[in-house]
């Protein structure tokens, strides 16, 4: 499933969950052909370089914990904490 993630006032990003899912499986060693975990709202944060705890995921304007496996092919992102300069 193609997933889009626009991250409010900054960018787009477009993803795949299958390769979301196979970068996973990589890194936490899993390459050994069981099946993993469908990908999480935080696994995309991941991809992006962003933590759960600097931002806030909404699907359809309602947030969503970022612990539940992705369902949704637009997922918006907003920052909590964004810097600034002076």
């Amino acid at each position: 499933m193609q997933v889009t993630v626009d991250v409010k006032g900054e960018d787009t990003y477009e993803f795949d969950l299958e390769a979301v899912a196979g970068a996973d499986a990589d890194a936490a060693d899993g390459a050994d052909g069981r099946d993993t975990d469908p990908p999480t709202y935080a696994d995309l944060l991941r991809e992006i370089d962003l933590s759960p705890h600097e931002v806030s995921v909404l699907i359809d304007g309602r947030p969503v914990p970022e612990d539940r496996p992705v369902e949704s092919e637009q997922v918006t992102v907003l920052r909590l904490i964004k810097g600034g300069s002076r």
